[in-house]
């Protein structure tokens, strides 16, 4: 069976209650990565999953709080021998920059390095990015600060399917994204640019028709406030649970 492990829930300021927003896909086949913000293979190891098992990152957007923790995972990784490739996918805007992250740490020059592949995706909404014996991922661009995407898994055993909104104001590319899933994770910052509040992430649900509406990217520890869950229940009927760090979805 599938899983969704959540390894972190907070928004960009990270507590010791919580890790900043990012979460593995396993499978029988594959052991997909959304975003790493920060020294992932400890989160993984916490949650029984090795760090050679990682088969895809998908780099969401190239902010801080999302992909810093690349070039540490990367540099981890190779110093504690692996020799599988790696894919990672994102958009142009993101996957270049990232490439050039990881020039400043002269990277080229570490020997024996593993091979990386760079996956440039469309920016298109239902674009297909992975696709394999456990799941399919598709991505759509969002509404944030800087090219994003958000995406759409659906489960080949359970056909069930998870959407996640990733850092975005309310749009409707959303809507489609997560039209009629079982799952929908989506942010729930506030309502400020590039973002949307817990009323608003209950709206975006309601509209998709989902399932059960899973609240993330929040602020947590000392920082949180206000009844996010009672928030979203006032635009939304369904089911509503805020992610937590290592809380597992099944699917």
């Amino acid at each position: 069976m599938s899983k969704v492990i959540i390894l972190g829930a907070s928004n960009a300021v990270s507590t010791q209650e919580s890790e900043n927003t990012h979460f593995a896909i396993v499978g029988n086949e594959r052991v997909v990565l959304i975003d790493s913000p920060d020294n992932t293979i400890v989160r993984l190891e916490r949650v029984g999953v090795d760090f050679n098992d990682l088969t895809d990152i998908i780099a969401t957007h190239f902010h801080p709080d999302h992909v810093s923790g690349i070039p540490l995972l990367l540099m981890d990784m190779w110093l504690m021998g692996r020799q599988k490739p790696l894919n990672i996918y994102g958009l142009s805007y993101t996957l270049e920059r990232i490439e050039g992250m990881m020039g400043f740490y002269n990277w080229s020059r570490w020997p024996d390095f593993f091979p990386v592949i760079f996956h440039h995706l469309p920016v298109a909404e239902m674009t297909l990015a992975l696709d394999c014996a456990d799941f399919t991922v598709r991505t759509s661009p969002v509404r944030h600060m800087i090219p994003n995407i958000g995406l759409r898994i659906e489960f080949k055993d359970s056909q069930k399917i998870m959407a996640y909104s990733c850092d975005t104001k309310p749009c409707a590319e959303v809507v489609r994204l997560s039209a009629g899933a079982n799952v929908l994770l989506h942010e729930a910052t506030g309502e400020e640019a590039g973002h949307s509040s817990a009323k608003q992430a209950g709206e975006i649900a309601a509209q998709a028709e989902v399932g059960k509406l899973y609240l993330i990217h929040y602020a947590t520890g000392k920082y949180a406030k206000g009844d996010l869950i009672e928030e979203a229940r006032s635009t939304f009927p369904g089911e509503i649970e805020l992610a937590k760090d290592f809380m597992v979805l099944d699917f």
